[in-house]
């Protein structure tokens, strides 16, 4: 992680309640942030996403994340193969 080089945007000026406006760093509503401060009181703020639970496997599973990237390269370049239906193996009683 680089945090040598930062780019200034401005100043901001806290509120009542401690809340800086971010608007002028790109920050959108429902963005969410890691928050790291250092000695001098520099704030790093590091972009996240949130992922459901049962798609952390593949974060965590280097094989698997090789697997998906392959058959999604595949697939772009048209090298898929037609397995039939899969009907037999539905079962519309799962709650997702």
């Amino acid at each position: 992680m680089n945090t040598d080089v930062f780019k200034s945007v401005g100043e901001a000026l806290a509120d009542e309640r401690g809340r800086l406006p971010m608007a002028k760093t790109g920050v959108r509503k429902d963005d969410r942030y890691a928050v790291a401060v250092n000695d001098d009181g520099q704030i790093l703020l590091t972009p996240l996403v949130s992922i459901p639970r049962r798609e952390l496997i593949v974060w965590e599973n280097q094989m698997l994340r090789e697997s998906l990237a392959r058959g999604l390269a595949e697939a772009a370049t048209g090298q898929t193969e037609n397995l039939g239906s899969f009907a037999q193996y539905a079962d519309d009683d799962v709650e997702d």
